[in-house]
């Protein structure tokens, strides 16, 4: 295994795992503990994730970064000091009820580790199954700021949105005094990073108003004209579905994308061309991509998706975390939930994206987070790194549990 509390992944642990398995036995009758570890022979992990419906794209690099990150951190055995990981997969189709009657066959079969959850609304569902039933639950690439804290028995393996809210602000050298406008769908999304920006942004001092867009308008020249009649210093948008181009393209026609510094997220691969003749004019937040950074560890999840036939993308390093954090935990915590907890509560490790932290009081993964822009290439765009944001520069406010 290659993960330690200090940042470096060593190879002390993964020496005394291929010691264990030269002179140990591998299992123990009906599960027991091994005699040299004092953990089970065998534990079952139950990811619960999206493997078809809307978020199935999501749910495949979530997985494909899991399997990596199982392999690399149990060197290639599934095993970690003498404890046989065995991984059962559930597909919650981005349904909460179907995740939560997954979860329950789960932990009805003894099951006491679960991870997984594109979906924010499947992970709230599942985290408070965890806490019923006092399992341990890994959240995946799930977003809302809601499961920070929810309860003792959740964490998170990748970014939540307020993480992605506070790069948006690193766009200004100093947010002071400064405006800022939301441009948003007026629906639960919109509205929800319009709070987020007000809480996040405004704390530092930003004055935020917003632009919100009813759901059916197909039209977007107003609201362009709009928003540049207003004069802000920063534009953040928050936009998802059909309408994203025909915005995109009034926003770039009526000239905001001249005038103004305009950020918003970017997505998975899949979305790098549906920018039209904005591509290279917007400034976009960005969680992962696979050019974002240089590290031995993102080098080694690369080439292991690759490998399967795979393509690393934006949630790749949720679910290589998610292996990581596991691993330690069973290692740690021998298969009793309050220690693996306590294994995980201020964890620290390298990961795809460099040095991540479990923060001790609420499990919100700290994680530096990216800068960036698309460039053309041929007849596509790829993304290229403009900065890197600190980890502690981005980190979200503490939540209580």
């Amino acid at each position: 295994m290659r993960v330690t509390k200090k940042f470096l992944l060593g190879s002390v642990i993964a020496t005394a795992a291929l010691a264990l398995a030269a002179c140990a036995p591998q299992t123990a009758p009906s599960g027991g503990a091994t005699e040299e570890s004092g953990g089970p022979a065998e534990i079952t992990v139950g990811m619960v994730t999206s493997e078809t419906g809307p978020l199935a794209g999501y749910g495949k690099q979530y997985l494909d970064g899991f399997k990596a990150g199982l392999d690399y951190a149990t060197d290639g055995t599934d095993e970690v000091a003498g404890t046989k990981i065995v991984v059962e997969y559930k597909d919650d189709a981005g349904d909460p009820d179907k995740a939560v009657t997954a979860v329950k066959e789960l932990i009805g079969s003894g099951v006491t580790i679960i991870g997984g959850s594109a979906s924010s609304g499947v992970a709230l569902a599942v985290a408070e199954q965890a806490a019923q039933n006092k399992v341990l639950f890994v959240s995946g690439p799930a977003a809302a700021d809601a499961i920070t804290g929810v309860n003792d028995y959740t964490f998170r393996s990748g970014r939540q949105s307020a993480q992605d809210v506070a790069t948006a602000g690193t766009f200004l050298d100093d947010l002071e005094g400064k405006k800022i406008t939301v441009l948003a769908q007026n629906n639960a999304f919109g509205q929800g990073n319009e709070a987020a920006v007000k809480a996040i942004l405004g704390a530092k001092g930003a004055t935020v108003d917003s632009v919100l867009v009813a759901e059916d308008v197909t039209e977007f020249t107003p609201f362009a004209q709009q928003v540049l009649a207003g004069s802000p210093d920063l534009v953040f948008v928050a936009w998802a579905g059909a309408t994203s181009g025909a915005m995109w393209q009034a926003m770039s026609q009526q000239g905001v994308l001249d005038e103004i510094p305009v950020v918003t997220g970017l997505g998975d691969s899949a979305t790098f061309g549906a920018y039209g003749e904005a591509s290279e004019k917007i400034s976009f937040l960005n969680h992962y991509f696979p050019g974002a950074n240089d590290n031995d560890v993102n080098t080694a999840m690369i080439e292991a998706i690759e490998a399967e036939g795979g393509t690393p993308d934006l949630f790749s390093p949720d679910g290589f975390n998610a292996a990581i954090m596991i691993v330690h935990a069973i290692e740690e915590g021998k298969g009793d939930v309050d220690a693996m907890i306590a294994a995980l509560e201020g964890f620290e490790f390298d990961g795809p994206k460099g040095a991540m932290t479990v923060r001790a009081e609420d499990h919100a993964l700290i994680q530096e987070m990216y800068q960036a822009k698309l460039v053309a290439d041929g007849d596509a765009f790829v993304p290229e790194l403009v900065d890197t944001a600190t980890a502690d520069e981005v980190a979200p406010p503490a939540a209580a549990k």
